[in-house]
């Protein structure tokens, strides 16, 4: 156990923030961080956006759903997948670049890319004595966050990452029982195995609920996923994602 361990196993999302805006070197340090991740191949297939303006964060905010804090925090930042560089590099290098770029695999590594730099921001950020929360719902308009950010072709805003001050302390919700999710030598396919664990699972997550709300809600886990994943949401992501030239062969 380390300070570094500590931080990672002490996350938890933060949707309420003191009004108090990130300093500049906070900042810096922050997406210094997310340049230090790991990379395919060298390739950095990512950018950051920040956005400070606060009637671009009032319009993210509602284009994401109504989050609140999406607008109130004390930093947003914005991760995209970015090629749009790397066709720039295949033009002065004189190399036709754009088979590659357009390739699953290629799409694969600008997603990874992105999400391991977002995950070394927001640690970063976290250690800072900060706290963090993801924002997908940019995807549910990407048009217009696209328009809004001034986002040129093969680029694609994935996600945003509201930074700031906690203004509260939420618990910590628990994850997946270790054995559920960490397999040795080979995938573990006892299917009896996994409705016990599933179910294990759902009674603390269930217990988990029932105390945060004072009896209000009793959630399971398995009914949450099912649930949400029987609605269509965002089906306009294929077209959308090859009509910014990523995974089209």
């Amino acid at each position: 156990m380390n300070q570094v361990v500590e931080t990672i196993l002490q996350h938890r999302s933060i949707r309420r923030f003191e009004d108090r805006p990130l300093t500049e070197e906070q900042i810096r340090t922050i997406v210094q961080c997310a340049q230090a991740a790991s990379t395919s191949s060298f390739v950095q297939a990512y950018s950051i956006i920040g956005v400070k303006d606060p009637e671009k964060k009032r319009k993210l905010a509602e284009l994401a759903g109504n989050q609140s804090y999406v607008e109130q925090n004390g930093h947003f930042f914005v991760f995209c997948a970015d090629f749009h560089r790397h066709e720039l590099i295949g033009e002065l290098e004189g190399k036709n670049v754009l088979p590659s770029l357009e390739s699953t695999e290629k799409f694969m590594v600008a997603l990874i890319d992105t999400a391991l730099a977002a995950q070394n921001a927001a640690i970063a950020a976290e250690s800072m004595g900060l706290g963090i929360c993801y924002i997908g719902g940019l995807r549910n308009h990407l048009p217009e966050v696209c328009a809004l950010l001034n986002v040129p072709k093969r680029v694609i805003p994935l996600f945003g990452l509201a930074v700031g001050y906690p203004a509260q302390e939420p618990d910590k919700k628990p994850r997946l029982p270790f054995e559920h999710v960490y397999h040795e030598d080979e995938y573990n396919q006892d299917r009896e195995r996994f409705i016990e664990q599933l179910q294990r699972y759902n009674a603390t997550v269930s217990t988990y609920y029932e105390q945060r709300t004072n009896g209000r809600r009793r959630d399971t886990w398995t009914g949450q996923m099912a649930e949400m994943l029987s609605r269509q949401v965002r089906m306009y992501m294929k077209e959308f994602v090859e009509g910014k030239g990523f995974n089209l062969r």
